[in-house]
């Protein structure tokens, strides 16, 4: 892939297509980070006298324009974060985002409104993507894609418009993909995987693909109880996947026949209704009472968790082991993040939730190798999936 230092862009409109979908409450940026991910690269297209237009996706409108939905919160953030004013278009592809493209001079920044305001950025239909396609290149005389969190996505911004304009692979992209290849190519060992989340089938294809290549998978989250129902064993009230069960006790099967060591919690933190102040406390993993739900893995699975971790030398983790954001379920989250830390291992940090957890709960995201914009993009990559939008980049 080409990257924007492999681009003449000085003086010229350069289209940067960011991941900036953040978690917003009462509309209000709750974490920040996909945010901050994206200035390297827009600051060095300022630096070499760019004309930047920014477009980005949030939530899911489906088409439709809905005010919740806005990138107007982020336009704000993004011009505080990088000291500049940002002008913030009301449209995608209509009057207000060609005034603003035109209105940019060197070195300045403009955000275009949510893409998937637009029913044909996530559209099927490769004419009506296409026409989305033609009108945003058309903003513009460079393509930079950036936004690795969208990258698995057949989407206008994603795949097509970097087929209508030079393009280049911005920073963000670049360093994902450098990290990715260290996960699936020449992987130091032992190499462990903990993997959280509340549902196993979000998981599938990664944990069929990494039952060749890790080591040892460490399973916590609401997905767990789909494995401890597959051994048998009560759950409760917890997450269950039933149609996923046979699938499970075959991974269970695999594992044991290639020597990948699965590791279970052995302890619960099991509530009797999901909310912070219910009463709650620690069960075994095989006694779970029945009318009570899982929502942490317990101290002495996250003290084994740990220990499974401290010898390796590569660890991927996505997804948090409870109800992270809820204190009492936040313990296990927190003693796989240490345990990261604390292997000295080359660690990686993939998807939003782990994210949020790591900043969330206080640690330095400096102490691990490199934590993820692209949950899901990275999980596709790792199993083994063309990703649509490297595609378009490497052509």
């Amino acid at each position: 892939m080409r990257t924007i230092d492999d681009l003449d862009v000085a003086g010229r409109r350069v289209l940067v297509r960011a991941d900036l979908n953040v978690p917003l409450k009462d509309g209000a940026i709750t974490d920040d980070g996909r945010i901050r991910a994206s200035l390297p690269t827009i600051e060095a297209l300022r630096a070499k006298g760019a004309k930047v237009i920014v477009c980005a996706h949030l939530g899911r409108p489906k088409g439709q324009v809905k005010p919740e939905f806005s990138l107007a919160p982020v336009a704000r953030r993004l011009g505080e974060l990088l000291g500049t004013d940002v002008a913030f278009a009301s449209d995608v592809v209509g009057d207000s985002a060609r005034a603003a493209a035109e209105g940019l001079a060197g070195g300045g920044v403009a955000l275009l409104e949510n893409l998937r305001f637009e029913p044909g950025e996530t559209s099927k239909d490769d004419a009506e993507r296409g026409a989305l396609a033609d009108r945003l290149a058309a903003l513009a005389e460079v393509y930079v894609g950036d936004g690795f969190g969208a990258v698995h996505r057949k989407h206008a911004s994603v795949y097509d418009v970097p087929r209508r304009l030079p393009h280049a692979a911005g920073g963000l992209i670049t360093a994902e993909v450098a990290v990715l290849k260290k996960l699936t190519e020449d992987v130091e060992r032992p190499y462990a995987v903990a993997l959280g989340g509340s549902k196993v089938s979000d998981k599938l294809g990664v944990i069929d693909n990494l039952l060749g290549k890790a080591d040892r998978i460490l399973i916590g989250g609401g997905m767990v109880f789909t494995f401890l129902k597959a051994q048998g064993h009560e759950v409760g009230e917890s997450l269950l996947e039933e149609d996923q069960l046979d699938t499970v006790r075959d991974y269970l099967r695999r594992a044991e026949e290639s020597g990948v060591e699965f590791v279970l919690p052995v302890d619960i933190v099991a509530a009797t209704a999901f909310a912070a102040d219910a009463d709650h406390g620690v069960v075994a993993a095989d006694a779970i009472p029945a009318d009570r739900l899982g929502l942490d893995i317990g101290p002495e699975s996250g003290k084994l968790f740990a220990a499974r971790l401290a010898d390796a030398r590569t660890v991927f983790w996505n997804g948090p082991m409870g109800v992270f954001e809820m204190e009492p379920y936040s313990h296990g989250t927190r003693a796989v993040a240490q345990g990261l830390i604390d292997s000295g291992a080359f660690t990686v940090v993939g998807g939003g939730d782990s994210a949020a957890a790591v900043r969330q709960l206080g640690f330095d995201e400096a102490a691990f190798s490199h934590i993820s914009t692209g949950g899901g993009a990275s999980l596709e990559y790792l199993e083994g999936k063309t990703l649509p939008g490297l595609q378009a980049l490497e052509d």
